[in-house]
């Protein structure tokens, strides 16, 4: 499956076009997809360590699902390790580190949230997971980095949840401003409670939308 085919898969799961639980059949796969069995056997198993997908013998693939359990200890677990690292990123990142995060961050802010159809750009995702990685790209310690990564993969099915509220009472954009700014600040204190925000605010969203659909 190529890189492009890859991402699309991808993308369709985070947008929920594959639902939360559902088969991920291979012969479906391959002509949504135009990728070979081979291929997708080689794909789905990625998706699994990025903990978007389990599997199970006699069940195969499956979109992993949706739980208020499983997205709390996600975000318990991030915000435990993203704030350890980027402390590290702000103490020890270079000059070329503050450009790159700059130019992340630029690309972010130009990059449509939405694409034509209305779906959540696939673009936006690609932007919003290099501004994440960029943040944290200071820290010297790779093994905390390559953690911290994981943990976002695992963590980024919670844009299926996306709610109106989400969209009408939160500017997004002025988290990663405010994240942004304090980093190259190198404001350790102001950069990890932006940053903590940032990721229990979408999980609080989520978590009040879960609690909405199972009156």
């Amino acid at each position: 499956m190529s890189g492009r085919r890859n991402k699309r898969l991808r993308a369709d799961i985070l947008n929920g076009r594959h639902a939360p639980g559902s088969r991920l059949r291979v012969e479906a796969l391959k002509d949504s997809y135009g990728a070979s069995s081979g291929v997708l056997r080689e794909a789905l198993p990625r998706l699994v360590g990025q903990g978007l997908a389990t599997f199970a013998p006699q069940q195969g693939f499956r979109v992993v699902a949706v739980s208020p359990e499983r997205l709390q200890e996600l975000t318990e677990a991030r915000v435990f390790i993203e704030t350890h690292v980027v402390r590290e990123s702000v103490a020890a990142g270079t000059i070329e580190w503050e450009s790159d995060l700059l130019v992340a961050h630029h690309h972010l802010t130009r990059t449509p949230y939405f694409s034509d159809d209305g779906a959540l750009s696939e673009r936006w995702l690609n932007a919003h997971a290099r501004f994440h990685r960029v943040l944290l790209e200071g820290c010297p310690n790779r093994q905390l980095r390559d953690t911290a990564t994981q943990l976002r993969d695992a963590a980024d099915y919670r844009c299926w949840a996306r709610t109106p509220a989400e969209h009408s009472h939160r500017d997004v954009a002025a988290e990663h401003k405010m994240i942004c700014d304090r980093a190259i600040a190198r404001d350790a204190p102001g950069v990890v409670e932006a940053l903590s925000q940032h990721i229990n605010i979408t999980t609080q969203l989520l978590l009040n939308d879960y609690g909405r659909h199972e009156e």
